[in-house]
């Protein structure tokens, strides 16, 4: 195994350089990708013992974004997430754990519209480097699945074929830069 020991350290995710993305299934049959620009969160690593890891996020529900100003209004809606109600989703883990070299598996709990249950993310570590401006910075990439019924997203319309307009199941990426927590002094 790495020693990650000199990554121990509390992190702010940058915004900027970080996506938030989902994918579900459109009309049975293709693929609608989307995003939450508006984030922000923290990480903390312990190196050692990567178990006493910890993260927080905080998502602006009225930033997503699919490239379809309708689509992206009608999700906003209280149909889907309510933004005007709930206007941040929020995850904060409950439990970490290493699973071989680079890859962890993060457990929280996720709240969506007023609901928190529990969701696990499988991430990949993607390395550490010092940016051009002396910046240290850490980088990962996520994965999950969930239904979206498990969170009272359950809008949808029945297509004349059969199925629906929507999949209940969502795909969650998340690809994470970020930087470590200087002191200050």
């Amino acid at each position: 195994m790495a020693d990650l020991t000199a990554l121990t350290g509390d992190y702010t995710v940058d915004p900027a350089h970080s996506s938030i993305g989902f994918t579900v299934r459109h009309a049975m049959v293709t693929n609608v990708r989307g995003s939450f620009p508006e984030h922000e969160g923290t990480l903390h690593l312990d190196g050692a013992d990567p178990s006493r890891s910890t993260a927080s996020l905080d998502v602006t529900i009225a930033s997503v974004d699919t490239g379809k100003a309708d689509r992206d209004a009608h999700l906003r809606s209280a149909d889907f997430f309510d933004a005007e109600t709930h206007p941040r989703m929020t995850f904060r883990s409950t439990a970490a754990e290493q699973v071989d070299e680079e890859n962890y598996r993060i457990t929280g709990d996720l709240t969506i519209k007023g609901v928190t249950r529990p969701i696990t993310i499988d991430l990949e570590f993607n390395g550490s480097a010092t940016d051009a401006f002396g910046n240290e910075r850490v980088g990962f990439e996520g994965r999950a699945e969930l239904l979206r019924s498990d969170w009272g997203l359950t809008w949808n319309a029945a297509l004349e074929t059969g199925g629906v307009m929507v999949s209940d199941k969502a795909k969650l990426t998340f690809d994470i830069s970020a930087i470590k927590n200087t002191a200050q002094g």
